[in-house]
């Protein structure tokens, strides 16, 4: 998630009306005194509840320094994230749920800070092609935990990927995990950190990398490869898998693919929100298509 300054910006930087920073500011503060109530209550609402059980509660879940800093740059910038209110409130009642969690993201911009504000206590992970505006990013927010990814696969692809997927059996649902050793399948990421691989992601957020341009990397492999995770997760529960920039042909085709329309559980402007079973619950389906 590149500024206009980089060629090929993905309106990380476009400027937007006041009222849509003060929303976002009130949203971020929404959230975190939601939670601190949620979570205050469910450890002092009990017959032997104390004043000093409830002081502790409190403090255990005050305002971390990321959530401070997030809401002081968005209540004074011009410089908003690229998703809109909406989609933005699709995560962030998940996020509620779910947290403290692990969330990964593709691609690091203007809205990483307020995604590491919304995980209080949980481990949220930026993953970015570009290491020039990683380091942009990081100058002025260098608490985030972001990585440099390479990827195989170019938009140009896009097309013949979808369509031999099928010959190549490690592709398969069945065959394509563990896909850190995954390279006969070309759709799979197999040079992530480990870190990216040794953790069981509750949410995924793909909205990078670049694809717009023929040369661009395409979000092709983000999308198989969160598909691929989300089927083999080992704990209870689903994963939560949102896709940004759905009106872009690439990434709908292969939504549809691989996430699967059955699995869809809400949208928003250009956002998908997918919940995908784990692999407890996928043992049913059959092992040579996704959907």
């Amino acid at each position: 998630m590149m500024p206009e300054k980089w060629k090929g910006a993905k309106h990380t930087l476009l400027e937007r009306p006041w009222f849509i920073i003060a929303a976002l500011a009130s949203l971020l503060c929404g959230a975190l005194l939601i939670t601190s109530i949620i979570r205050a209550t469910d450890n002092t609402l009990s017959l032997c509840s104390t004043a000093k059980t409830t002081a502790q509660s409190i403090a255990k879940y005050s305002t971390t320094p990321i959530q401070l800093q997030s809401i002081v740059h968005y209540a004074t910038s011009q410089t908003v994230p690229q998703q809109s209110f909406e989609e933005i409130s699709i995560s962030l009642n998940v996020l509620k749920d779910r947290i403290p969690c692990n969330f990964l993201v593709f691609g690091l911009g203007h809205d990483s800070l307020m995604w590491a504000s919304l995980n209080p206590g949980g481990t949220t992970v930026f993953l970015e092609e570009d290491p020039e505006w990683i380091q942009a990013v990081l100058k002025d927010a260098p608490s985030l935990r972001a990585h440099h990814v390479k990827y195989r696969t170019q938009l140009s692809q896009a097309d013949n990927l979808l369509s031999t997927y099928r010959s190549e059996p490690k592709c398969l649902p069945a065959n394509a995990f563990p896909i850190r050793y995954n390279e006969k399948c070309p759709l799979a990421l197999t040079s992530l950190p480990d870190e990216f691989y040794d953790t069981e992601w509750d949410l995924i957020m793909v909205e990078a990398p670049k694809g717009y341009f023929p040369a661009a990397p395409g979000r092709m492999a983000a999308i198989f490869s969160s598909a691929v995770m989300a089927r083999n997760r080992k704990g209870a529960g689903t994963t939560h898998v949102f896709l940004h920039d759905v009106d872009r042909i690439v990434e709908k085709t292969y939504a549809n693919e691989f996430l699967c329309e059955k699995y869809r559980v809400n949208s928003a402007g250009r956002l998908w929100h997918f919940e995908i079973p784990n692999a407890a619950n996928m043992s049913h389906q059959p092992g040579d298509r996704f959907c």
